[in-house]
């Protein structure tokens, strides 16, 4: 998280990287989104596009944490990762599988249950917080599990000023779009 933050501290803030859906973005989550990608924590598409008001998967946001956590962008040491069989459905030939062997390894994410993780379901912004918040060292007493763990997630968000730039319409129960994650994660990293 501190070559992240290190990287972010010396990068210049827009590097002309458009997309080609840039009128798509809400205006306040358009520059998270240009950031990360220009850091390679997230990625646009092969046709330019970014696909902001898109929803994102469980797996997918484990990649960005992965990234975000490492700094490995290039993604040369998700293999190390790949044979962790915490989660039933995470086998080593899916492509998220170091990904989410690694966060599950660290503890940075926690599955549905024990054994299942559910890479390809929506990932709700809670959940996203909840994966950042513990990326940055936060639940160390499993306070994001059991009952209202929503409610503990959100207030430790809004402490920490993660919830600060957010849409006023936003709905954390409810799937995240990938812009959504980009402004939380570029929150985070800041």
């Amino acid at each position: 998280v501190l070559c992240v933050a290190m990287l972010l501290s010396v990068m210049v803030m827009g590097t002309g990287a458009a997309f080609t859906d840039e009128d798509d973005f809400s205006p306040q989550y358009a520059e998270a989104a240009e950031v990360l990608a220009g850091m390679k924590v997230m990625q646009g598409y092969d046709d330019g596009s970014f696909l902001p008001q898109r929803n994102i998967t469980r797996a997918q946001v484990a990649t960005m944490i992965y990234r975000a956590a490492t700094g490995d962008v290039n993604d040369t040491k998700t293999d190390i990762y790949k044979d962790y069989d915490k989660f039933d459905d995470v086998q080593s030939t899916d492509w998220f599988a170091g990904y989410v062997g690694y966060c599950a390894n660290g503890e940075l994410i926690k599955g549905f249950t024990p054994t299942t993780f559910g890479p390809n379901k929506n990932v709700t912004g809670y959940q996203v917080l909840a994966m950042i918040l513990r990326a940055v060292g936060y639940d160390e007493n499993n306070e994001y599990t059991g009952d209202q763990w929503t409610l503990r997630v959100a207030a430790t968000a809004r402490e920490q000023g993660l919830l600060d730039n957010l849409n006023p319409d936003t709905n954390l129960a409810e799937p995240a779009t990938r812009e959504l994650v980009a402004q939380l994660i570029f929150e985070a990293i800041q």
